[in-house]
């Protein structure tokens, strides 16, 4: 018996996604056009601005709908959680594990369908030696999604888009043009997986640490959602890692963007004020799901990065930031995101070779 319905999971995340009236659009043929030139060129002014150039070829850009980014996101939960899947599958030998199967599945459903509905564009970082390289490696973009916020905006197409193309292309270039950073980064997240411990008493432990962190007045969500609350203190320490690296990442995506082929995006400010705002706001209901999916931290991530490469530059250039890429152990941590002058300390006396 499957932990999770896979199949059930995708249905109701297409179903969840709804069906955007811009799916239709006659201006989304023009997209699959735009954004294969845009990604072509914005990789190489992110190759100009930051140094990283690819050491896998050149990006590949994929317009998609709100359903296909559903079945590709299903395609990577599967691979990435297989570890704690598998783990999970040795106890359930209950009669009510096709129950509990199918429940898992309408929960990743709703969760990947409202994310469908957000997501403007993604890097599909994970390769897979035994699968078909043509569905591998894509930069995806989120078609309806892009043209809803064109029309409700009245922004430029062509620069909008163009400004997204840098966002997207600036983590391809993050994950294959630092030769160390994928392998590095899916090391990460399987020591997290592989960490996960299906005990009951290990979650009944961890719900009491969460009673006492209410007791406190401290919300237990906010380092990172229901995976923050569940994990061990091993794993806590492997997603303050994920978290430090991922807002590294994120505030360097920002920073290209708005930096890279600037001359020829005048209303690149406007896009990321609208943008900052978009990622703020949303009804109550909203904002629950955004803490308990740990989105709530992963949008901190966005402006810890930004201020943290702000301070570093300020005190040492790019080359200063530089040193980041160089090794893993020059990474900040989630603490020294939040504290630039500890990671400058550390790592901003000499050069690592």
């Amino acid at each position: 018996m499957a932990a999770v319905d896979w199949g059930l999971a995708q249905k109701v995340a297409v179903r969840a996604a709804g069906r955007d009236p811009f799916a239709d659009s006659y201006h989304y043929a023009s997209l699959a056009t735009d954004f294969a030139e845009l990604t072509t060129i914005a990789e190489a002014q992110v190759a100009e601005a930051t140094g990283l150039r690819s050491l896998s070829g050149d990006a590949r850009a994929r317009v998609t709908d709100r359903p296909g980014w559903v079945r590709a996101n299903i395609a990577s939960f599967q691979r990435l959680m297989r570890p704690i899947t598998d783990r999970l599958e040795q106890h359930m030998t209950s009669p009510m594990a096709p129950v509990a199967s199918r429940v898992a599945g309408v929960e990743v459903g709703v969760l990947l369908g409202w994310m469908s509905s957000r997501v403007l564009g993604q890097y599909d970082l994970l390769v897979i030696e035994d699968e078909n390289p043509e569905e591998q490696d894509l930069v995806y973009y989120v078609g309806p999604n892009i043209l809803g916020l064109e029309k409700r905006f009245a922004f430029p197409p062509r620069e909008f888009r163009h400004w997204l193309a840098l966002h997207e292309v600036t983590h391809r270039a993050q994950f294959t043009g630092i030769p160390w950073m994928r392998e590095h980064f899916l090391g990460l997240v399987q020591d997290t997986v592989n960490a996960v411990d299906p005990d009951p008493k290990r979650f009944a432990d961890a719900l009491a640490r969460a009673a006492g962190d209410i007791r406190k007045g401290r919300n237990p969500l906010d380092d990172g959602g229901v995976m923050a609350v569940f994990a061990s203190p091993e794993q806590r320490a492997v997603l303050d890692r994920v978290a430090g690296l991922m807002s590294l990442l994120e505030g360097h995506g920002d920073v290209t963007m708005d930096r890279a082929g600037a001359d020829e995006i005048p209303s690149a400010a406007r896009f990321g004020q609208v943008l900052r705002q978009r990622r703020q706001q949303g009804n109550p209901g909203v904002k629950i799901l955004q803490k308990l999916i740990g989105l709530d931290a992963k949008l901190k991530q966005y402006e810890q990065g930004e201020a943290f490469i702000e301070r570093v530059e300020k005190e040492g250039g790019t080359e200063l930031l530089d040193r980041a890429w160089l090794d893993p152990a020059n990474l900040p941590s989630i603490d020294e995101i939040r504290d630039p002058e500890a990671w400058i300390s550390r790592v901003g006396p000499t050069v690592a070779a």
